[in-house]
C-alpha cells in the first residue's frame, strides 16, 4: 500500500527559511453557495485535503465543479419531488399559501439530500 503522494512543489530559499513557490491559479468561476459550504467543510473537517487542494492550485477549481453538480441536483430533486407530491401551477393559482408551504418543504428536503450526498462527505 503505497502512501505518497506525486506532488511535487518547488521552494525559493530566501535567508534560513525555504518558503513554497505558488502562484494562484487563474480564477476557475464563481464558487458558489455550495461551493463555499465545501470549502468550509474541508477545512474544519478535511484539512489534508482541504491543503493538498489548495497547495496544488486545484481548490478553486473543485469548488465551482462542485457547486456546479449541487446546483444541477438541487434542480433535478426539486423537479422530482414536485412531480411525485403533486405540485403544479394549478395549485399555485388555487392556494398560494399551500403551494409556498409545499415548495419551502421541498426545498429543504432537497437541500439536505445535497449536503449529505456532496458537501458533508
Amino acid at each position: 500500500m503505497k502512501h505518497g503522494s506525486d506532488l511535487t512543489i518547488s521552494y525559493t530559499k530566501i535567508g534560513d527559511y525555504y518558503f513554497p513557490n505558488i502562484a494562484l491559479p487563474p480564477d476557475a468561476g464563481d464558487i458558489g453557495i455550495w461551493g463555499r459550504r465545501r470549502k468550509e467543510f474541508l477545512r474544519k473537517h478535511r484539512p489534508i485535503l482541504f491543503n493538498e487542494l489548495l497547495l496544488t492550485g486545484e481548490l478553486s477549481r473543485y469548488l465551482v465543479q462542485v457547486n456546479q453538480e449541487a446546483t444541477e441536483r438541487l434542480e433535478n430533486l426539486i423537479e422530482g419531488m414536485k412531480a411525485a407530491q403533486g405540485i403544479t401551477e394549478d395549485l399555485k393559482a388555487r392556494d398560494p399559501m399551500a403551494w409556498v408551504g409545499a415548495m419551502n418543504n421541498i426545498r429543504a428536503c432537497a437541500e439536505e439530500i445535497i449536503y449529505a450526498e456532496l458537501v458533508y462527505v
